[in-house]
């Protein structure tokens, strides 16, 4: 019987003690996770409301010392409204508002005309402190009322990747372009959110990753975007752009590694807090949706793919004859000169078209082909942002002339958009691996847990001696060939190449004058920590890449061996 007793009481105790746990941690979640948005909603309470509490996850860059710093959040203060029914002395109300903020004059007029209207609004997004002045002083008929809106603390910097908050079609508010638009189901946030299960939400994630970021479940975002690089990447991309009066122009900075995107700018841009006044053809991302023939960057891409296979050595050479002819179509090197008896190095040091070629013609069409589309050429990359294209090698997927693999040897005839020219130059720097570029690590669940999201597993295309092979090419390209030397880092070895192409025009022929000019380059170059990616498009007054984006390359370079403090790789005064 006492046995019995004793069980009843040690049950009741323990219910008694999860009873009280789960009062515990219904208040910390009230109190402490969200404790801000009751206390906003509660506030709401006595005030007219028209419409439900805007909420919204935030989006976060993260420093290279892992603190977040916010990239996109939630900005409070408060909407002005009458009602005109109860306005006693509409100008003279206007003039005691206008003393603390703007508000139109025309729209105030017409508001208090309004009679039978209870309720219209006649100035949004209004500051707190400003607000708060109003209230203690607040004429009849006017209506002071909290609200919520999205702000970017960035305002011009990555407004093409993180997009803004608008209107769709379905009068809703949602993300359009970039983070914004692809992560929106992550981000979105009804009343809901602040009532819900909260032990499903802490125990439905046990998972240590998430195998899909498309699938993540509701919270805040968190980015591989580090903002003083990011800011570093913006000016400098748009000093280029200014200086040559380009048409677009735009940068990469990636770990090679991992795919993380650490930086990415585009010119020109818009203000996200302001883009009701901004063109609308900047609000796309041209880095995944605009496609562009790269040139004489994919040299690097098709010699270690001819490494690879073994159709050519380092020691390898080729007759140079400056022009050669391929089914009645005429390919030559830049400057047209014949180099004679020309070496695998001199294709990548003097930018050799026909040496390109003849690594193509060893190769053969289907082994090119087949490099190619492991790196990713024509395909998506999967970066998670919204419209990314495809690419386009239709040249050497349904032609059988040779013309088209020679042309693309030398990165002229196939299309590619620059994050998948820096996904496939990334094998390059990480040991012939193929990673998926991203921008998001984590989420940032409501439950306060957060969750990295896990990215496909990189895929092998060329061995570590390849890959090895070509850096010491690339590295011998800055110490002797790019300025002749004059930028070499004697401490620190850097791989890198020029890219100039010509621009085809509607009907498809190349029309003179108009260039796109690249430069890739990674340091330090046998343990890369960094890939970048530069291009220029149509830059007024100068024919080559090396013009146009050595000095900024550098610039770029030189900074972040500094900002990350990326100890020397060689001995300062040894031979290079």
């Amino acid at each position: 019987m006492r046995s019995a007793l004793r069980f009843k009481l040690r049950a009741l105790g323990g219910l008694v003690i999860v009873f009280a746990l789960l009062i515990v941690v219904r208040l910390y979640f009230v109190q402490i996770v969200h404790g801000a948005n009751f206390s906003f909603k509660a506030e709401r309470q006595y005030e007219n409301s028209s419409e439900a509490l805007y909420d919204r996850g935030s989006i976060y860059f993260t420093r290279k010392d892992g603190t977040l710093l916010s990239a996109a959040g939630l900005g409070t203060g408060f909407r002005i409204a009458v009602n005109a029914g109860n306005l006693e002395a509409p100008e003279e109300t206007y003039q005691s508002l206008i003393q603390f903020t703007d508000i139109d004059k025309e729209r105030f007029a017409a508001a208090a005309l309004l009679k039978d209207d209870p309720y219209e609004i006649v100035a949004t997004r209004v500051e707190s402190e400003v607000g708060e002045r109003i209230n203690e002083h607040k004429p009849p008929g006017i209506i002071l009322e909290r609200e919520r809106w999205r702000t970017y603390s960035g305002d011009t910097a990555a407004a093409r990747t993180i997009g803004f908050v608008a209107y769709d079609n379905d009068n809703t508010l949602a993300g359009r372009f970039g983070l914004e638009r692809y992560y929106n189901d992550v981000l979105v946030r009804g009343n809901e959110g602040l009532f819900g299960n909260f032990f499903a939400e802490l125990f439905a994630n046990v998972e240590d990753t998430l195998s899909d970021a498309r699938q993540a479940r509701a919270g805040d975002i968190i980015t591989t975007i580090e903002p003083v690089v990011l800011e570093k990447l913006g000016s400098v991309m748009k000093g280029v752009h200014e200086q040559y009066g380009s048409k677009e122009t735009g940068g990469v900075i990636m770990n090679p590694d991992t795919g993380e995107i650490i930086a990415l700018a585009v010119v020109p841009t818009f203000d996200s807090n302001d883009f009701s006044h901004a063109d609308p053809e900047t609000f796309g991302n041209p880095l995944v949706e605009h496609q562009y023939e790269f040139g004489s960057i994919m040299k690097p891409l098709t010699v270690a793919s001819g490494l690879d296979v073994g159709v050519i050595t380092p020691s390898s050479t080729y007759n140079d004859t400056g022009c050669t002819t391929m089914n009645t179509a005429t390919i030559c090197n830049y400057d047209l000169k014949a180099r004679g008896i020309a070496t695998i190095q001199g294709i990548l040091s003097q930018s050799l078209n026909l040496g390109a070629a003849h690594v193509a013609g060893k190769l053969g069409h289907e082994r090119l082909r087949k490099y190619f589309s492991d790196l990713g050429f024509g395909t998506e990359t999967g970066i998670d942002l919204p419209s990314e294209a495809r690419g386009d090698i239709e040249n050497i997927k349904s032609s059988p002339r040779d013309i088209e693999y020679a042309t693309a040897s030398y990165g002229q005839g196939i299309a590619q958009t620059p994050v998948q020219m820096i996904k496939a130059l990334g094998a390059l720097a990480n040991g012939g691996l193929v990673v998926t570029p991203h921008l998001v690590r984590a989420v940032k669940l409501p439950s306060g847990v957060t969750k990295s999201l896990a990215w496909d597993d990189p895929e092998l295309v060329f061995d570590e001696e390849t890959v090895e092979e070509v850096t010491r090419m690339l590295v011998r390209v800055v110490d002797t060939e790019l300025r002749h030397g004059e930028l070499s880092i004697p401490s620190m070895s850097v791989a890198a190449k020029t890219g100039t192409a010509q621009v085809p025009g509607p009907d498809g022929t190349y029309a003179a004058g108009r260039y796109f000019h690249s430069f890739f380059g990674y340091v330090p170059a046998y343990e890369p920590r960094f890939i970048i990616l530069l291009y220029t498009r149509e830059p007024g007054g100068v024919q080559y890449a090396s013009e146009t984006l050595t000095e900024p390359f550098m610039e770029l370079t030189h900074f972040l061996i500094n900002y990350y403090d990326i100890p020397p790789d060689r001995e300062v005064g040894r031979d290079v």
